[in-house]
């Protein structure tokens, strides 16, 4: 789809400049992307002299726990009058419900994603589905900022720019991706720490949660699609959390001859549905149909039924969509 905007980067610049009071905000369950360009944002306004937060609806997850989120808070009351409120990694209400009121409290809303949206966000948004993570749409906004890009921005940019590749493995890499990455590194970032901390560095439970989905799989679609469920009761056996589980959809999607991947994941009384797709499969479609989105080869939703129920409709769509 490219880009849908009716702001520039530098519009979005020129926003946050005059600004004091600033709440950025992410999607629920935050990966690296979402925390890696949000905290990289928070920490560049704050060192224009601005107040400036990242408001959460949960804790950082565990495996990002090595990150350092200082500029992260879970206090609606962070601010109480926001001049700017802006998503980052985020471009609807339902992807941060329980704080989009907070969002609205901002005399000016402002979105930069890179999530496929054609209708846009907020106030002035810029949305570019051809960007591989948002940290590479932040890194342009830091530039259009006239600011400095120090080792922590770096480091933060990296892991969201690293997450969202799969460490420069998907098919979202592009050359602007290598040229934004190599300029980090040139600042100076610690890659192997980076690297180390990311996918060198599983839990036990992590480990167990992951054999124990993976033991539970199905191939469907003539070997073509994958799916499994992380249940409530795994996660108690192994003593884990959902953090854990977000490795099982890419041993999945890694299966030789699989197309798309699914991953369900019990949440209360709720199933988180992950999608992967490897080659020409467009799993945003599919998590569309479900009130959720994405990307092509990366996308999610959320299900309000049971396990039995929510497990025939993702297959049945999976089959669907590879015939």
């Amino acid at each position: 789809m490219g880009i849908t905007k009716n702001a520039s980067l530098k519009d979005i610049a020129r926003k946050l400049m005059w600004a004091s009071d600033i709440i950025i905000f992410v999607h629920q369950n935050p990966d690296g992307d979402a925390l890696g360009s949000s905290t990289a944002l928070a920490k560049t306004l704050r060192g224009m002299g601005k107040t400036a937060y990242v408001l959460l609806e949960e804790e950082v997850p565990g495996y990002l726990s090595f990150m350092d989120t200082d500029c992260c808070t879970l206090d609606r009351n962070c601010i109480a009058d926001p001049d700017v409120c802006i998503c980052v990694d985020c471009c609807e209400y339902s992807r941060f419900a329980s704080i989009a009121d907070i969002y609205d409290k901002g005399k000016t809303k402002l979105c930069v994603d890179h999530h496929l949206n054609d209708t846009g966000f907020g106030d002035f948004y810029y949305i570019d589905s051809t960007a591989a993570a948002a940290a590479e749409l932040i890194y342009k906004l830091i530039v259009a900022l006239d600011e400095d890009i120090t080792r922590d921005i770096a480091n933060a940019l990296y892991i969201g720019i690293s997450t969202d590749t799969g460490s420069f493995k998907y098919s979202n890499t592009t050359a602007d991706t290598h040229e934004i990455a190599m300029n980090l590194l040139r600042v100076g970032i610690d890659h192997n720490d980076i690297i180390v901390n990311l996918y060198q560095n599983k839990k036990i439970t992590e480990v167990e949660v992951q054999s124990m989905a993976v033991n539970e799989k199905k191939m469907i679609a003539g070997g073509k699609g994958a799916i499994t469920m992380v249940t409530a009761e795994m996660l108690e056996s192994c003593n884990a959390d959902l953090g854990d589980a977000e490795s099982v959809i890419d041993v999945l999607r890694d299966i030789s001859g699989v197309e798309i991947a699914a991953v369900l994941k019990e949440r209360g009384d709720k199933i988180k549905v992950s999608f992967r797709a490897k080659s020409y499969a467009n799993v945003a479609e599919i998590a569309q149909k479900f009130g959720g989105g994405g990307h092509v080869k990366a996308a999610g939703c959320t299900l309000e039924c049971g396990k039995d129920e929510a497990l025939a409709k993702i297959e049945a769509s999976i089959c669907e969509a590879l015939k």
